[in-house]
């Protein structure tokens, strides 16, 4: 199967509820009647109400300006506002050897599966990868990431259950460094006995990278599941807060009809989303193309 059509797979529960309809709606005609029922479309796809609020008022000054009046130029108006809402592609910064990766994301996301697919990309690539078993808090975390590493075939550096994370990243950067390793992929936990703890345990965390690898190409990535809707956009917002978020991993999004999603998060936090979840497989994790992206929700 190519790049496409698993994206367009991916994303068919979020095409089939809201915009596989939009350019049999605009042959009804393209008024009034029609840009309501569209607006509710997007809400109904978690566009978010603010994002579809801007993506309507830019629609409807479009259509008046442009004299639109055929179905095809409708979709295609809408499409451009689409696409300038998510912005361009946004690359991962992994310039030096080794570069590194935080995961970041509460428990139940899919972070761990996610680490394993990025694992699995850079090899893929031609790339040395070594993963770093920094959620030392829940149970079994640490044999799962374990199992994904061997299936990935990749190294890992871990400690017991219970250990401290920071310490494991310790092991791990100087490991990377002996080694030459690529790409260091570090995860962490999702949950401690209370939010100010996780986040201390975050600032501790990127303590010893900036002390260990203080010239390292860093991407922090945060893992959302996109079956949770809005609710993602908040869990957003916490993390922002204590980490300096440079890209968004959404997982599931095969799972989901609110696929919109991607618009509402781009608008609301101007994080890019640098890679998508359309599948349990483990060359399933996609490098987020928004031109293809916006493609698919509409063929």
């Amino acid at each position: 199967m190519g790049f496409f059509e698993k994206l367009r797979n991916g994303i068919s529960k979020t095409k089939k509820s809201a915009f596989s309809s939009i350019v049999s709606i605009f042959k009804r005609g393209v008024d009034d009647d029609t840009l309501d029922e569209l607006e509710e479309m997007l809400i109904c796809a978690d566009v978010g109400i603010e994002s579809t609020e801007m993506i309507m008022e830019k629609l409807r000054e479009k259509i008046k300006e442009e004299k639109i009046k055929e179905p095809d130029e409708a979709t295609a108006a809408l499409k451009s506002i689409l696409l300038e809402m998510i912005g361009e592609k946004s690359e991962m910064n992994l310039t030096t050897k080794p570069s590194v990766i935080l995961v970041i994301g509460v428990n139940g996301v899919g972070k761990t599966t996610s680490i394993a697919k990025l694992a699995h990309n850079y090899k893929m690539q031609g790339k040395s990868v070594l993963l770093a078993a920094g959620d030392t808090f829940r149970a079994g975390a640490i044999e799962q990431l374990s199992i994904w590493a061997e299936r990935a075939g990749v190294q890992i550096v871990k400690s017991s259950e219970g250990s401290d994370p920071a310490a494991v990243v310790y092991d791990a950067a100087a490991a990377a460094q002996k080694r030459g390793t690529d790409v260091l992929i570090i995860d962490t936990a999702g949950r401690l006995h209370n939010k100010k703890n996780l986040m201390n345990e975050l600032a501790k965390i990127n303590r010893v990278i900036d002390k260990q690898l203080p010239d390292v190409s860093r991407e922090t990535l945060l893992v959302l599941d996109s079956t949770t809707g809005q609710n993602a956009v908040n869990q957003a917002k916490e993390f922002r807060n204590t980490s300096e978020i440079t890209g968004l991993v959404l997982t599931k999004l095969d799972g989901t009809a609110k696929g919109g999603i991607v618009f509402s998060i781009k608008n609301e936090l101007g994080i890019p989303v640098k890679f998508i979840g359309v599948g349990e497989q483990i060359d399933d994790l996609q490098s987020f193309e928004p031109v293809d992206f916006v493609n698919a929700l509409f063929e």
